[in-house]
């Protein structure tokens, strides 16, 4: 579980048979941590990463928040879309 002394936003998300649990921290330098790594470790292909950025981009919060976040189940893209999906509900 991610303990944090600054305050963050929660959001919980799910797509297919994956799920996510997103912590986002304002005023950060814009990492992204899945399962305790980078999100260019975790996830090989451009796109998909791209998918995970897609609420950050339209909020227009990119670079400027730290995520750390655990994902179980499915697959690549199941993965990458409750993340997505995570994310846009820690935003709100």
């Amino acid at each position: 579980m991610y303990q944090s002394k600054k305050p963050y936003l929660y959001g919980t998300g799910r797509r297919k048979s994956s799920g996510a649990r997103v912590h986002l921290c304002q005023n950060g330098t814009g990492a992204i941590t899945i399962d305790g790594g980078d999100i260019d470790e975790y996830f090989g292909l451009e796109n998909v990463r791209m998918v995970v950025r897609q609420p950050l981009a339209a909020t227009e919060e990119l670079g400027k928040v730290d995520i750390v976040a655990t994902v179980e189940g499915g697959g690549v893209s199941g993965q990458a879309g409750a993340l997505r999906h995570g994310v846009a509900r820690a935003l709100l």
